[in-house]
């Protein structure tokens, strides 16, 4: 039997579910980071897709972009109280695939939960 999964879910996967955002979101969990190091921070990320998931993040309400002026004039991102709620979600799915996604494994088990 198929359950719904209901609106809040959905909003919630609609922007944590895409590429790149849970990574970014937990990189940000130790504090504010400049953009030049939470690039390096996610690799494989180019500047305009971390640009715009910041930017996403931000309007969603999780992220903060502060402006330091220098020199040099530099940007750290750090999260909101929402973002820094996100931390217990964040452990609990890190905890759930070091069990069940070991790495180097990418088979994947339809058989269902029930």
């Amino acid at each position: 039997m198929c359950v719904a999964a209901g609106s809040a879910i959905e909003r919630a996967f609609k922007l944590l579910g895409k590429r790149w955002i849970g990574i970014v979101m937990a990189s940000l969990m130790g504090g504010p980071v400049h953009f030049a190091d939470l690039r390096r921070t996610v690799p494989g990320i180019s500047e305009r897709m971390l640009s715009d998931r910041l930017t996403e993040l931000q309007a969603a309400g999780l992220v903060v972009r502060e402006v330091h002026s220098g020199p040099p004039l530099r940007v750290a991102y750090r999260l909101t109280d929402a973002g820094c709620a996100l931390r217990p979600a964040l452990d609990e799915l890190r905890d759930w695939a070091e069990t069940h996604l070991p790495a180097g494994n990418e088979t994947c088990d339809d058989s269902g939960c029930g």
